[in-house]
């Protein structure tokens, strides 16, 4: 090992309050407390890690028990100074409360803070990792953090504030560290790499703060690791993405663009070329996850924000921007959400490859699945009890095959046929195209209003619906969950509404509310809660028809009828049959007559 060797994380680490990146709002309140010598017994630092807690406890440490201190400059000179740079426990002692979580731990601790301190003013522990400590430990601590040593100071530094008993958060200054922007990390990465001599271009640096999450230690680490390229020739993307794995842009939008384009040979054949390049399956699904989520985010977000979101420059936006134009964002979500459920099984499976092409294949169908989800709402809608189109198919078949048999009919209806034949003839065919009853045409107003929305996944979001009212004046639709009321009143669902509402009543003025159902909704019958379909097509009440006797105790489909001699008296004696046994005719079934456009037989 090279003893002159130091990594850049700790070669870099701030020494002062100006040194540290990205957290002005800690550095302005420290400051003003150190000049206004305001100094709190415990201070409590939370934050992701990298962010600089443990370095900002150490830089307060030195500003406090400095030579020249209290100060916002320590002189880094002094044997305090010194000592809270090597690591030296003399006055500043830090303590991993992840080793030392137990309440003994914590008991030895205190035992030694009535002890003086050597070189400086104050006897500093900083405890990381304090979300670690043991509820005893905890309790331990709490009393003397109540009541500390005039010349005690506690400096606790947590990634997990809400496991610290909130006894132990009232009695600290809370300080939260943020994220730090990645514009910050990329300003302090080219510093480095300025000072270091490390070759390297904007657009690899910007890739290594996008990979640390706001961190700065793990970029500097990154930055540190990639320097040994960097010598002889200049790091690039390509470089970092190799690096971390990664795909690069232009591989991730030509799988993309063969997924959307249902091209599944092709995207084969690119993704065997990707994983025989030597990347794991977890990360090839993992990249294009993120890749989608940007497609996502370019597609709703305003132009201006969409380099910052992204990380893309403004020809790679560009390129994204097109691959939208032509999809619906919930197209995108059905990707994404396809992408997260394969990459759950493959974190299961000891055979990742195969569940790998499983996943290509299904994302490349999406054409076929926006087709299948027409289709879906189609076979919903006769289900919804569409009228059926085998009722005149089932009277034909009847008239051929069916035997006679003896009905008795009063002399006086026969010669009132006989004389008016036209007229009664006339008066089936009004009584058949009667209007329906209101709860009838109330369906039928809500199958036609999903007809005309203009969007397969939004037809389908509306069967989870309970329309309430539907008029020219407004539509109410309830839904049950909160989470579906919020999506439909999203403004591109919202308009499709209003637009099947404005063409269902010929107007443009209609009103859409959409709200979760409220005591007093009285809720309109959908259709599969009609009539049966064969209803309308029922003859007039006989005229003092004769009671007929049935013989036939056996369920038959239509029993016998005679052979009539004019439309009327089929429609009088064998419709009603046909519209009774519709009843008991499944609502499957008839969907598949009439998605097949077929006939009973």
């Amino acid at each position: 090992m090279n003893d002159s060797y130091l990594p850049l994380y700790r070669k870099y680490r701030p020494q002062c309050l100006e040194e540290i990146v990205g957290q002005e709002h800690i550095k302005k309140t420290l400051k003003s407390a150190i000049e206004l010598n305001k100094i709190s017994h415990a201070y409590l630092f939370t934050g992701p890690r990298g962010t600089g807690k443990t370095s900002t406890a150490r830089i307060l440490a030195k500003s406090l028990n400095c030579i020249n201190g209290p100060t916002i400059t320590p002189c880094n000179e002094c044997p305090s100074c010194k000592d809270v740079t090597n690591t030296v426990p003399i006055d500043v002692i830090e303590i991993d409360a992840a080793s030392n979580r137990k309440v003994e731990d914590t008991q030895n601790i205190l035992e030694k803070i009535q002890y003086t301190p050597v070189h400086g003013r104050y006897k500093i522990y900083i405890i990381d990792e304090v979300h670690m400590l043991t509820n005893h430990a905890f309790n331990a601590l709490l009393k003397t953090l109540e009541e500390p040593p005039e010349n005690v100071i506690f400096i606790l530094a947590t990634t997990e504030v809400h496991k610290v008993l909130d006894t132990i958060k009232s009695r600290c200054q809370r300080f939260d560290f943020r994220r730090i922007t990645t514009e910050d990390i990329v300003k302090h990465l080219r510093y480095i790499s300025d000072k270091e001599g490390i070759k390297i271009n904007d657009e690899a640096l910007f890739a290594i703060a996008k990979n640390s999450a706001g961190g700065m230690r793990d970029s500097i680490a990154l930055l540190d690791q990639l320097s040994l390229l960097g010598v002889q020739t200049e790091v690039t993307l390509d470089d970092v993405n190799n690096m971390l794995g990664r795909l690069s842009f232009d591989l991730l939008k030509q799988i993309s663009d063969y997924i959307i384009s249902s091209n599944t040979q092709a995207a084969l054949e690119l993704l065997e070329k990707i994983y025989n390049s030597g990347n794991e399956p977890t990360l090839i699904l993992s990249n294009l996850c993120e890749y989608l989520k940007n497609m996502l985010v370019v597609k709703n977000s305003r132009k201006e924000l969409q380099e910052a979101l992204t990380g893309y420059n403004c020809a790679q936006v560009e390129d994204v921007s097109n691959q939208t134009k032509n999809l619906e964002t919930q197209q995108i979500v059905f990707l994404l959400e396809r992408t997260a459920h394969y990459i759950r099984e493959l974190k299961q499976t000891s055979n990742q490859y195969l569940w790998l092409e499983v996943a290509i294949i299904d994302l490349a169908n999406l054409a076929e699945n926006t087709e299948l989800i027409s289709l879906q709402n189609r076979i919903k809608t006769l289900e919804n009890g569409e009228p059926a189109r085998y009722t005149a198919p089932i009277v034909n078949k009847i008239q051929e095959t069916a035997p006679p048999k003896q009905v008795s009919v009063p002399s006086s209806t026969l010669a009132q046929e006989k004389e008016e034949p036209h007229k009664q003839v006339h008066t089936d065919l009004q009584q058949t195209d009667a209007p329906k009853q209101p709860e009838q045409a109330s369906g039928s107003l809500w199958a036609d209003f999903i007809k005309n929305v203009n969007s397969p996944s939004t037809q389908a979001l509306l069967r989870l619906a309970s329309p309430v009212k539907i008029t020219p004046e407004e539509v109410i639709i309830t839904f049950k969950q909160e989470i579906f009321v919020k999506q439909t009143n999203e403004d591109a669902k919202k308009q499709l509404l209003k637009n099947a509402a404005d063409k269902l009543f010929n107007q443009t003025t209609s009103k859409i509310i959409i709200r979760l159902p409220q005591a007093g909704d009285e809720q309109i019958p959908k259709p599969e809660a009609a009539q049966p379909a064969a209803a309308p097509l029922q003859a007039a009440p006989k005229k003092s028809a004769a009671p007929v006797e049935n013989t036939n105790s056996e369920n038959t489909f239509l029993e016998p009828v005679p052979p009539k001699s004019t439309a009327e008296d089929l429609t009088e004696e064998v419709l009603p049959k046909a519209a009774e046994t519709n009843t008991y005719t499944s609502e499957q079934t008839r969907m598949i007559v009439d998605l097949f456009d077929g006939k009973y037989m």
